[in-house]
């Protein structure tokens, strides 16, 4: 069954991985990133979406672990006992 859901998997990367390929080839056009006082050098828009797209795998291969990180260290309600809040 593991063969076979990362079969799913790499077959899913390999599509989007197409689907940029082409889309990268259709749009060449040079445009500049702007974030307030910021702006990028000249690059074609294709480039830029995969730059994004990859930063995203990458995030969105690292919050699971950084979320399960930050749930282990904060203690839940349930562990504590009713005598632990008297004063």
């Amino acid at each position: 069954m593991a063969i076979f859901i990362n079969f799913v998997i790499s077959l899913i990367m390999a599509l989007w991985f197409g689907t940029l390929a082409v889309f990268a080839i259709q749009n060449v056009t040079p445009t500049a990133l702007r974030f307030t006082f910021w702006e990028s050098i000249q690059l074609p828009i294709s480039i830029l979406l995969i730059f994004c797209f990859g930063v995203g795998l990458v995030l969105g291969a690292l919050m699971p672990i950084l979320w399960q990180r930050s749930q282990k260290r904060r203690p839940r309600l349930e562990d504590f006992d009713e005598f632990d809040f008297e004063a």
